[in-house]
């Protein structure tokens, strides 16, 4: 249905579908809640795209709607909160009707403003009529310290009180705010602590009772809105809070989380992350790494040199499995190869995308985020390995750089010479079954699967690696000197 199809008169109106009845009680949260248990009725997916809140908060969020409630979404960064709330609006109604012209879109059965309430009465029937689509009716504000009252409910203009020839105290001279102009739709605050005190309080009256106050005179608009806020708790006490009497007219409070499998966080980032790009070469991602690439994620989280408070965002494996593929594309396309596979060393050149995601605390700032994301790394590579390699006798391979062989990888090498010196560490090539990798695969493929198994014997400390010589033998723990002249006397001991 398109607005050319729909009624343009408040006459028409009333005689088509959009009747009385049905329009003039129900409220923004009534049409939420009905269209829900349609969806629900007809087993309909709520929130497509949302990966993991299927037994959690996407089972709150229903509960929340079914109740009328205004609800908060509170979680760390990168829990797809706002997400989650602009998908509200699937929710409502597709079309809307409104009092043409209304800067708050007055509802034709139920008008609240001045200018809505005089037109109708001039009109009557004829009184023209617009539609308004649902993904119109959600306003969005990002909370600053900034914000005012003004920005908020409204202010008065003096400019349309000039040209209009009203007094300053007349409802027409009103600039309406966001929250005004959100009328019969969803107003969402994001980060709602950062939000001043004092325009907290100004929410108070319009959640409850619809009263505003515009520069000391009183304004009866009893608003048709559905209120909405996310926040991080973190910024209850680092840059804010919300105070308590509006805590206490938000309905529901829902907790977001991380994903909570490595299934989940993968999931998300293949749906996020930029991969299917255009190119002139063929990019393959094997699976040991994209597993590695989201591991990252949850070893950053539970490390003790991360702070907890301000968590590690899902962003930060989607963005780290962008920069691996783009190092793997570089060096395919320098090196001339159809095929681009991302190698472990790829997530090394991918700190970038790390360091700036994480917040360190003392011990990990002592040491640096280069360190302390090589390391993350590490332990991610080495998870990896044991799910293909438990078990796995890999003593040959680890024999080899006992008896002397070292061997260092250029990271711009092609794949071709890179293989042909993988294969020469005996045992290393019969062990890339278990990563799915056989014989007759491309070289980039061998090559990346062979460097991958490498990394695990160095993330296990089978073997050793440095920036100068590459992966070598594990040191071993010397032994204490003993002296020329025979074993040391013990010293007398004197009383």
């Amino acid at each position: 249905m398109t607005p050319a199809d729909l009624p343009t008169t408040l006459g028409a109106l009333r005689r088509g579908p959009f009747s009385e009845d049905r329009l003039a009680s129900r409220g923004v949260k009534d049409e939420l809640r009905e269209n829900l248990i349609c969806r629900l009725q007809r087993q309909e997916a709520l929130f497509s795209g949302i990966v993991g809140f299927e037994d959690s908060v996407i089972p709150q969020m229903v509960n929340a709607i079914l109740s009328r409630h205004n609800f908060i979404l509170l979680g760390l960064r990168g829990q797809a909160k706002t997400r989650l709330i602009r998908m509200m609006t699937a929710l409502l109604d597709e079309w809307t009707p409104y009092v043409q012209g209304s800067e708050i879109h007055d509802n034709p059965y139920r008008p609240i403003s001045r200018y809505a309430r005089e037109l109708m009465e001039e009109l009557g029937e004829e009184t023209p009529i617009a539609w308004l689509h649902r993904d119109h009716r959600y306003v969005e504000k990002l909370a600053t310290p900034d914000v005012t009252i003004a920005d908020m409910i409204g202010d008065i203009d003096p400019i349309k009180a000039a040209r209009g020839g009203h007094d300053l105290s007349d409802e027409l001279t009103v600039h309406y705010g966001l929250l005004p102009r959100a009328n019969r739709g969803i107003f969402a605050i994001n980060e709602l602590p950062d939000l001043a005190g004092k325009i907290q309080v100004g929410l108070f009256n319009i959640m409850q009772e619809g009263d505003v106050q515009i520069k000391g005179y009183p304004v009866r608009l009893p608003l048709d809105v559905a209120l909405v806020f996310t926040a991080n708790p973190e910024d209850y006490t680092a840059r804010g809070k919300i105070i308590t009497p509006l805590k206490d007219r938000i309905g529901s409070e829902i907790r977001t989380h991380y994903p909570v499998t490595i299934e989940h966080g993968s999931a998300i980032t293949e749906q996020e992350a930029w991969l299917r790009r255009p190119s002139p070469i063929q990019i393959h991602i094997p699976k040991y790494i994209r597993e590695v690439v989201e591991q990252l994620a949850f070893v950053a989280r539970e490390d003790k040199r991360v702070d907890k408070r301000s968590g590690v965002s899902q962003r930060l494996p989607i963005s780290v499995l962008e920069n691996v593929v783009s190092n793997a594309e570089r060096r395919a396309l320098r090196s001339q190869e159809a095929l681009a596979v991302p190698r472990v060393v790829d997530i090394y050149s991918a700190l970038p995308s790390i360091t700036g995601k994480i917040e360190l605390e003392y011990e990990g700032e002592l040491k640096g985020g280069d360190t302390v994301a090589r390391e993350l790394i590490r332990v991610a590579v080495g998870k990896v390995y044991n799910s293909y390699f438990d078990g796995v006798n890999v003593s040959q391979i680890v024999t080899w750089f006992d008896l002397g062989g070292s061997l260092k990888l250029d990271e711009n090498a092609d794949s071709a010479s890179m293989a042909q010196e993988l294969e020469a560490i005996q045992g290393l090539t019969d062990k890339l079954g278990a990563l799915g990798v056989r014989s007759k695969e491309a070289d980039p493929i061998r090559a990346s699967a062979a460097e991958f198994v490498l990394e695990g014997l160095y993330a296990h400390r089978r073997i050793s690696r440095s920036e100068e010589r590459g992966f070598m033998a594990e040191e071993k723990k010397r032994e204490a000197p003993v002296r020329e002249d025979g074993p040391t006397r013990p010293r007398r001991q004197f009383n």
